[in-house]
């Protein structure tokens, strides 16, 4: 009988990496365990694995878990894993194969509907993932290649990110008066590209304010991606090149020429940032009719700090202080906002939105 996990064993080394090493053949077992791992390697995917005749039967999925059933997933079909992979979560060491870190996203049982070489249909008993789903061979050259899809419909309410709202904009205002002051919020206005950024299973995709897509010029947000893992968000901000501590527009306009190549060759000395200040589709569901200071908490929570994106802080009332802030630190000018408006796509805000200019 051939040995099943030969090409597990033939990949690694016993003495170099803290991966689970079987010494006897696999043992049968029910056919009906599963786990997910997110897999922090040359590139964020997530792993599945299936207990079948004693090994975990296992895809590498680039986007993870397809929650709505028109969203097909590339699933690439992998080496064979011992059971003990189950429980399996740590750092595989650099320069080993599959090095990067790798935790248990979801685990638990399955049913089988249908397996053979060219279909595998299950449902999964997890809690994250629930529901029927197939992976399909594509019978491409080396047969490595299937498609994850999901059959049954989307839990309810789920809604999948849009890649692009146009964005609700400001009208040119004054102050709220120092009565109503504490129902208004102020942010600084950073002079920036507004830009939507979509984030879905790992990877992100951006925007412009006209809808174009400029995900090419911005190749150091792609860890972003990463940072937020499978969550999918769709948040609205800036991107702002900064320089001597201040938001360059001279920098930010180089930046907006280049493309590809030309725009990580400018990484190192036009560095530029992703302001998020909205979040407006948070894990399947939209948030737009949520008050602001609402739809601002969650986007604190996502804890978007460091590398090349980051949440600036607002305030809640005192903008009179927060506008001669901004003169102070050569700023352009503020923005007021209503604490309980809602986001309006492509709707000038009828004064729940205001620009002050310093």
């Amino acid at each position: 009988m051939a040995d099943r996990l030969e090409e597990y064993r033939r990949k690694r080394a016993r003495d170099r990496t803290p991966e689970p090493w079987p010494d006897g053949p696999p043992v049968p077992g029910d056919n009906d365990l599963f786990v997910i791992q997110e897999h922090h390697a040359t590139r964020l995917h997530w792993d599945f694995r299936l207990e079948r005749d004693g090994v975990l039967v296992s895809w590498a999925v680039p986007k993870g878990l397809p929650r709505s059933p028109g969203v097909p997933r590339l699933a690439v079909h992998t080496e064979d894993h011992p059971m003990d992979y189950l429980a399996f979560s740590g750092e595989i060491p650099a320069g080993e194969y599959g090095g990067g870190w790798m935790t248990v996203w979801d685990t638990g049982t399955y049913e089988t509907l249908h397996w053979n070489d060219h279909k595998v249909e299950v449902v999964f008993h997890g809690a994250r993932a629930r529901g029927k789903y197939v992976f399909q061979n594509r019978h491409d050259e080396d047969g490595r290649d299937w498609t994850l899809r999901r059959l049954d419909p989307a839990d309810n309410g789920h809604e999948e990110a849009p890649e692009f709202l146009e964005p609700m904009t400001a009208v040119p205002g004054e102050l709220p008066s120092p009565a109503e002051d504490h129902d208004w919020a102020y942010e600084f206005a950073w002079g920036g590209a507004r830009t939507m950024l979509c984030v879905s299973g790992g990877r992100i995709t951006a925007h412009d304010d006209t809808g174009a897509d400029v995900t090419g010029r911005y190749p150091e947000l792609h860890k972003l991606g990463e940072t937020l893992g499978s969550t999918e968000v769709l948040l609205d901000g800036e991107m702002v090149v900064v320089r001597e501590g201040r938001p360059d527009a001279k920098g930010l306009g180089e930046r907006s020429r280049a493309d590809g190549n030309d725009a990580k060759r400018m990484m190192k000395h036009c560095p530029a940032f992703f302001f998020a200040y909205d979040l407006l589709h948070y894990e399947g569901r939209p948030t737009v009719d949520l008050p602001y200071v609402g739809r601002r908490d969650m986007l604190t929570d996502l804890g978007l700090s460091g590398g090349n994106w980051q949440v600036p802080q607002y305030f809640r009332g005192n903008g009179e202080a927060v506008l001669a802030a901004a003169h102070e630190h050569g700023l352009g000018g503020i923005y007021a906002k209503r604490a309980d408006s809602v986001y309006r796509p492509g709707k000038a805000a009828d004064g729940d939105w205001r620009h002050l200019e310093t």
